[in-house]
């Protein structure tokens, strides 16, 4: 896939992600692509190792992962940002 279709899936899968983790007004929409770009790898990595992802899959499929990778790493920063000491 190439590199503006990454950007445009990623966006939109870190902007579906923000909204489902209800963080959707602290992230602007460069965050939001970084959190699907980001999301994407690792959606992918998730998606190789359990067999969902195949070499045929179109961009549903990868906009799927994109946006599960993106909650994913919505719920590592929610719990990291917990821990801190306000």
């Amino acid at each position: 896939m190439g590199w503006i279709a990454t950007i445009i899936l990623g966006g939109i899968a870190g902007w579906l992600a923000s909204i489902v983790m209800n963080r959707d007004a602290s992230m602007g929409i460069f965050w939001n692509i970084i959190v699907g770009v980001i999301g994407g790898l690792i959606g992918s990595a998730i998606g190789n190792v359990t067999g969902f992802l195949t070499d045929d899959a179109g961009w549903i499929m990868y906009l799927i992962t994109a946006f599960v990778g993106a909650i994913v790493l919505l719920a590592v920063a929610n719990m990291v940002q917990r821990g801190r000491v306000r």
